[in-house]
């Protein structure tokens, strides 16, 4: 049986120029750059260059107030304390629609004209309508391809892979083996290892190039393998990966001890047990501190010398720069990050015909509305970036005052503790538009480049009654490990006593996850000659 009900419903929605600012905060100066370029290349009427005075077309668009004043002055939204992540645009609803162009046959009869057409078309209907007509920017909004898209990095010279498929070139084994050989360099990973089982490799080379090959001669093609560029590529497992490289060295007495230990005593090396190596190879202090020391010097991950596959190295661009000069603290944005833009007087100047034209048919009416889409996200974009710049330097600025005795020392200890509320009441708005602003950001120092998200940490408690930050207590930490003597180092349990001999009240288990977050093996992988 049908029935119809009645049902009432309060939900809210973003704006298509929310989801816009969104999506432009978040992002860093290098793929700022390349959104940048897609949106001038997509959409005709948005120009680099300043910004033009007002003309007729500002008159015709001066019906919608609200968002003229947004435009004069972008701070004045963001200046309002009850705003969170939708303060730097007008809070109507707008539903999204697809943009539709209709066509233009120019065979086709014009219909005879109605008396509403024939009425004079008011341009303001197209430029004050509520309605969102059309707008869908290219890489707005939720999906896919915008989560999918690649963080814009600088390319390399070469890749790895292409540099061992030369060598292969001039190794001088035959097409069967080169055959072989082009296998096992596409199964090196990132580190410059094959992890996997030769018998697996051969499996491959049956089923993809239907080469008929034995274990033995894949093992033997390898051994070609790993005497290429870098030392130590190909290798199965990290002993065979510092032995190859000893193996390139002059043999002199102490690569042959290295040699030595790595082959007989590699577990009591991983282990440093020391004096047990002494005790089976039978060696004087100075000559198993001279190995050691070459096996240490060693590479443990040639492949890092260079991506596999045509891979890419990613190079920090900060999105501030801070100078501190007299006491006073200057901040900018990169120069990357402020672009130049404006709304092409090419399409204003189509009003201005559209306005003075004496016949308005309906070619001319979907000439007008085509327009008004492309002006509107000209508008919007330019927008979205103004108001992205303001809340970038709205956020880095109260950081900056936040941690001052840090950015004018440079010095660990001074960081307070500071969580992403802090900042977000500081400058009244919510705490996921500063989460934004922290994510991907970094800013240049006079002590060097930093990611925003280093300046928050959490509070521990101190005997004095104040908070100390967690980066200030990983410092310490640091600094006692490393004035401890490396013949006897510290154990987790002497830590924690020193840290709260120093007035920090921690416990052993997070001075162990501190210690893990700063990459310090335990007390007994420290232990040094």
């Amino acid at each position: 049986m049908q029935r119809l009900d009645m049902k009432q419903l309060l939900s809210q929605k973003l704006s298509p120029q929310q989801i816009q600012f969104i999506k432009l905060l978040q992002i860093p100066t290098a793929e700022l750059e390349a959104r940048i370029k897609e949106e001038l290349e997509v959409n005709p009427a948005l120009e680099e260059g300043e910004d033009e005075p007002e003309d007729e077309f500002d008159d015709l668009d001066s019906g919608d107030d609200d968002a003229e004043d947004d435009y004069d002055d972008p701070d004045a939204a963001l200046d309002n304390p009850d705003n969170t992540l939708d303060e730097d645009y007008d809070a109507d609803q707008r539903d999204e629609q697809p943009e539709v162009e209709l066509p233009v046959k120019e065979d086709q009869p014009e219909a005879p004209e109605s008396n509403s057409e024939s009425e004079d078309l008011d341009l303001s209907d197209y430029l004050n309508d509520d309605e969102i007509a059309g707008y869908k920017m290219q890489g707005d909004g939720p999906g896919e391809d915008e989560d999918g898209r690649e963080m814009p990095l600088a390319d390399t010279s070469g890749s790895l892979m292409d540099n061992l498929l030369s060598q292969l070139g001039f190794s001088g084994l035959d097409e069967r083996q080169q055959t072989i050989g082009r296998q096992l360099i596409g199964s090196i990973d990132g580190d410059g290892y094959i992890r996997r089982d030769l018998s697996a490799i051969a499996n491959d080379l049956a089923f993809s190039q239907n080469l008929e090959v034995t274990v033995p001669e894949v093992e033997g093609v390898l051994h070609v393998v790993q005497t290429f560029d870098p030392a130590g590529i190909g290798a199965r497992d990290l002993q065979e990966c510092l032995l190859l490289q000893l193996e390139r060295r002059p043999q002199e007495e102490a690569i042959e001890n290295a040699e030595r230990i790595l082959q007989d005593t590699y577990e009591e090396f991983t282990k440093k047990h020391y004096q047990r190596i002494q005790q089976k190879l039978d060696l004087e202090d100075d000559e198993i501190k001279e190995a050691i020391g070459l096996i240490l010097k060693l590479n443990p991950k040639p492949g890092g010398s260079g991506p596999v596959g045509g891979g890419k190295i990613q190079y920090i661009i900060p999105d501030f720069l801070l100078s501190h000069d007299n006491g006073q603290f200057n901040l900018t944005l990169n120069t990357r990050n402020a672009p130049e833009l404006r709304v092409s007087p090419a399409y204003t100047e189509m009003f201005r015909a559209y306005d003075k034209a004496s016949k308005k048919d309906k070619k001319m009416k979907e000439a007008v509305t085509f327009v008004k889409q492309k002006l509107d996200s000209a508008k919007w974009f330019i927008d979205a970036i103004r108001q992205r710049q303001n809340t970038l330097l709205r956020t880095m600025d109260a950081i900056v005052r936040y941690q001052r005795e840090f950015f004018e020392e440079g010095d660990e200890s001074k960081l307070r503790p500071m969580i992403l509320k802090d900042i977000a009441l500081e400058i009244s708005m919510d705490i996921s538009t500063v989460s934004r602003v922290a994510n991907s950001k970094a800013v240049q120092t006079e002590f060097g480049i930093y990611p925003l998200k280093y300046f928050f940490s959490e509070g521990i408690a101190t005997d004095s009654g104040e908070d100390a930050s967690s980066r200030e207590v990983k410092y310490i930490l640091k600094e006692i490990i490393e004035g401890e003597q490396k013949k006897k180092p510290l154990s987790d349990d002497k830590l924690e006593k020193m840290l709260n001999a120093r007035g920090y009240n921690i416990a052993r288990r997070t001075v162990a996850k501190y210690r893990e977050q700063l990459n310090i093996p335990v007390a007994r992988l420290r232990k040094e000659l």
